[in-house]
């Protein structure tokens, strides 16, 4: 029983490490097995095989008359069983697509208001609500706008500037 409780607990530490070294076992290996295997030999899978291997062993030479041969067999089929799973759900999590990350163009329309006043012949700030976030930008209008002022943006100057004009209400 030591034997799986070490292999148990070596596959939880090796677990931890593919945390810190992702991506070093299939670097190591030049990706020469990245087509046939695709991923098959990445540490999380190994580390959940050898974890399950050693813990369903202990379990069933702990609880079971069964000998060693058979603690081992079931568990060889329990590690199959968890690095198959892990090995599907890192592929699922790879494909997992996101948003678009927002541009700057995106700011073309929105509102806000004025939070340093804008000078007819200078820059302001304003606020803005950007994917949910406040974010603070510099601002220029055509005529002056006065702080606390609601605001349309007109177009993006820079990443960091806008061009707005005062919403009349």
């Amino acid at each position: 029983m030591p034997w799986f409780l070490g292999l148990g607990i070596a596959g939880v530490v090796l677990l931890a490490l593919s945390l810190l070294f992702d991506g070093l076992l299939e670097g190591l290996l030049g990706g020469v097995l990245d087509a046939p295997l695709d991923g098959l030999l990445s540490l999380p899978v190994i580390a959940g095989f050898v974890s399950m291997l050693g813990f369903t062993g202990a379990i069933v030479l702990g609880t079971t008359g069964a000998g060693a041969g058979v603690a081992t067999a079931a568990g060889v089929l329990a590690g199959l069983v968890a690095g198959r799973l892990t090995w599907q759900g890192s592929r699922a999590l790879m494909r997992h697509q996101t948003a678009d990350t927002p541009r700057g163009a995106d700011l073309v329309g929105s509102t806000g208001s004025v939070v340093t006043a804008i000078p007819a012949d200078g820059y302001g700030e304003v606020l803005l609500r950007w994917s949910g976030q406040p974010v603070k930008l510099a601002a220029r209008c055509a005529a002056p706008v006065e702080r606390g002022a609601e605001i349309w943006v007109e177009a993006t100057l820079s990443s960091t500037s806008v061009a707005v004009r005062r919403v009349e209400r």
